[in-house]
């Protein structure tokens, strides 16, 4: 027999067939002496229970009629409807997949919200669904404060704490989140999803951040029914492992309806009034396997299957109910049969809407884009006199007596600038603050700005990214640092995942903007190795919507971050502002000495946005390179004159994602030839092949060639220039492409 048929008829036995209670529980009294639970709340919290098992089964007959697309469900977790009763509507809620009992009894707290149907047409991908307009299934709601999450992983855990972080320095800075100040922060997730990496990165971090001081509202919800897809969770796991940690209270909710309410009562009234980290463990079952897809006999037996069928929380409250005088099971019946009549009704419904029908408008949210306003907001300018006021004697580009500076100079420079004018950036990652970075960008913020805005964290690049998402969406423009960029790789999916996904999967309605500074590529003298001279870039540009700027010189590099800081503070943008290492301190160009490297401070107001090249020089070839390899290509460009008599044209892309292809395509019109200089990898990790691809196709009939590193990782020392481009291997490919 059907399971989903089984458990539905056990629970209509079960109310057809009990008793009614001699005594009646007035509204207002409690199902247990003392309890919190009253017996309206109970009545309530057993329809919306109810409710979200009644659209899994809905969600079930769709799919099997081809008419939807999802069957995760939330049966056996309906406890967590207990949660979404109790916490308010403004505080923040990250939530895990088995959500259902959760949205309806929060989505009582807002009765212009649709519970039913939002979720049908969300299970059916349908350009109605409130939320992602069919773009996948998601709980989430801009009215709730619920955004959406794609994790089954517990990848959300880093962006929560980061919100929690974010809540406690907001009120620190006098910076208005949106919440208000008691608002705590609420994020669920599995027992099996609890041993990943990044939910233990989550859980260190807010425990780290209480023992350095600062306050940390936020409440785990560990919802535990003991298996992970077919792996089973030893018993007593969670509690072991969370129950005894210093700086996070634990709670164990389990047992009866009313026993549950009041232990998730005080664990949040805890979280909120101790301005700490709680870990609440909510246990539950899992009905009907993991997914439709998953054949649930496989891996457990028919009468194992039949005793957690018979701890069915539906079942189970029903009975204390009836039991305790708070119901009749006529009134039971009576929300069964509405319920299930309102759902049947919204499923077909849900199913006869249309779907997202183009690729424009499945990609709409993807990268939101609005120049005029990004430009405005890049050129803005602080008043001259609070500017003068807060430089002094060290303003930067100081009319009367100009200093030529290095990129790394003027990027400290910039980020003051910004910081001033920009009430609501954070700088934050490891050694940002008193040491100022270890390429010493970050020198002297922290003393300008206060330990509240430029703050050195942990040791964890999975949390940094995190706390920038949760920033991000309590109104902070976020400027957080990683390293170096092969240090991003352990923690890439809080970009790709995550952060980048965010817009596309809320229609816009949440945004985690932010600009994430990160050293990276090759060339370092004296210093090195693969850790610290990564020329891999592939995974970065594959996000899609992301953000990649790479300036190659000082006055380019603070233009740029204007456009970038404008473009998040605007339109939400995720960006990552990688920084040649090697190019940090550089002075000279051709000579030692000849300080062509250094720059003027650019002007209050000047600004590059994407799609804006640098070109140097005029030739009949085309160079077309990017940081180190600009700058090498400019040496090129200089030898291939002297000593060839070929004049080649130079251009920098600067933006690396998306490729400015209409730029280079101008730039190469009327060229014999285009040669691309590309210092990463030579497959899958450079731009050369997009950039030679988008030429070809557009018939370009000049000659094209590129230049680019070996796919090997970067080796210490000498042996690094065997599979790295170099300026004599620019001027060979050149004069290869001219015929020389």
């Amino acid at each position: 027999m059907d399971r989903v048929a089984v458990v539905e008829s056990n629970l209509d036995r079960f109310l057809e067939t009990a008793p009614t209670h001699t005594r009646r529980l007035a509204d207002s009294e409690p199902l247990r002496p003392g309890s919190g639970l009253t017996a309206a709340a109970a009545r309530h919290l057993w329809r919306d229970q109810f409710l979200s098992r009644a659209i899994d089964v809905e969600a079930r007959r769709l799919k099997a009629l081809g008419k939807s697309y999802y069957t995760i469900s939330s049966a056996g977790h309906e406890q967590n409807a207990v949660v979404g009763a109790i916490l308010r509507l403004t505080d923040p809620c990250f939530l895990h997949y088995r959500s259902g009992g959760f949205m309806m009894a929060r989505s009582r707290l807002a009765p212009e919200v649709d519970p039913i149907r939002d979720t049908l047409l969300s299970i059916c991908a349908r350009r109605d669904d409130p939320i992602s307009q069919g773009r996948h299934k998601v709980w989430g709601s801009r009215r709730l404060w619920v955004p959406p999450q794609t994790s089954t992983i517990a990848s959300h855990l880093p962006k929560a704490v980061g919100m929690a972080f974010a809540l406690g320095r907001a009120r620190r800075l006098e910076h208005d989140p949106g919440v208000p100040d008691d608002a705590v922060v609420m994020c669920s997730f599995g027992d099996a999803s609890a041993n990943h990496a990044t939910a233990l990165s989550g859980i260190n971090a807010a425990r780290y951040a209480l023992r350095r001081g600062n306050p940390m509202p936020i409440l785990f919800v560990c919802e535990d029914n003991g298996i992970g897809i077919s792996v089973e969770t030893p018993a007593r796991w969670i509690r072991e492992s969370f129950g005894g940690l210093r700086y996070l209270r634990y709670f164990d909710a389990e047992g009866e309806v009313d026993e549950v309410w009041d232990v998730v009562e005080e664990a949040v009234e805890v979280c909120r009034t101790r301005r700490l980290p709680v870990f609440l463990r909510l246990q539950t079952q899992r009905l009907w396997g993991h997914a439709g897809s998953d054949i649930e006999t496989a891996y457990r037996s028919p009468s194992e299957i039949q005793a957690i069928e018979a701890r069915d929380p539906l079942l189970r409250n029903a009975r204390r109910l009836v039991e305790r005088g708070a119901a009749t099971p006529d009134e039971l019946r009576a929300i069964r049969d509405e319920v299930r009549s309102l759902v049947r009704e919204a499923g077909e419904e849900a199913a006869a809407r249309e779907p997202l029908s183009s690729a424009r408008s499945v990609m709409a949210p993807l990268a939101p884009w609005d120049e005029t306003r990004i430009r405005a907001s890049a050129t803005d300018r602080v008043a001259p006199l609070r500017r003068s006021a807060f430089w002094g004697d060290d303003l930067p580009e100081a009319a009367e007596s100009p200093v030529k500076r290095t990129m790394a100079a003027h990027l400290s420079a910039a980020l003051a600038d910004e910081m001033l004018r920009r009430p609501e950036i954070l700088v934050f990652g490891e050694d940002v603050g008193r040491k100022g970075g270890v390429y010493y960008v970050t020198a002297g913020l922290q003393k300008r700005f206060g330990q509240g805005r430029v703050v050195d964290t942990l040791l964890d690049e999975t949390t940094i990214l995190g706390v920038a998402q949760g920033a991000g969406l309590a109104g902070f423009l976020p400027v957080p640092e990683i390293q170096y960029l092969a240090y991003v790789h352990n923690a890439v999916d809080q970009l790709r995942g995550e952060a980048s996904s965010l817009q596309f999967f809320s229609n816009g309605q949440f945004q985690n903007p932010m600009v994430v500074r990160m050293a990276g590529l090759a060339y370092q003298r004296g210093f090195g190795g693969h850790f610290h001279n990564d020329n891999s870039i592939g995974g970065l540009r594959d996000i899609p919507g992301l953000l990649l700027a790479t300036p190659s010189r000082g006055d380019d590099a603070v233009r740029m971050l204007r456009g970038c800081l404008a473009a998040a503070a605007e339109c939400g943008r995720v960006v990552v502002f990688l920084e040649p290492i090697a190019l940090y301190h550089e002075k000279d160009l051709h000579e030692e000495g000849d300080g062509g490297w250094l720059s003027d401070y650019p002007a209050p107001g000047e600004a590059l946005l994407p799609g804006e090249v640098g070109i140097q020089g005029e030739g009949d070839f085309l160079l077309v390179s990017y940081a180190n390899g600009f700058r090498m290509s400019l040496r090129a460009q200089r030898r291939l004159w002297e000593e060839s008599g070929i004049r080649v044209q130079v251009l920098d892309l600067r933006w690396l994602n998306p490729l400015p292809f209409e730029a280079v395509a101008r730039a190469a019109q009327g060229k014999a030839g285009v040669l691309v200089v590309d210092e990463c990898r030579r497959t899958g990790g450079g731009i050369a092949e997009a950039v030679v691809a988008d030429l070809a196709e557009r018939g370009f009939t000049g000659r094209l060639r590129s230049i680019r590193a070996e796919d090997s990782f970067v080796p210490l020392g000498p042996a690094a220039n065997t599979v790295l481009i170099s300026t004599e291997g620019i001027v060979e490919a050149a004069r290869a492409l001219a015929g020389s």
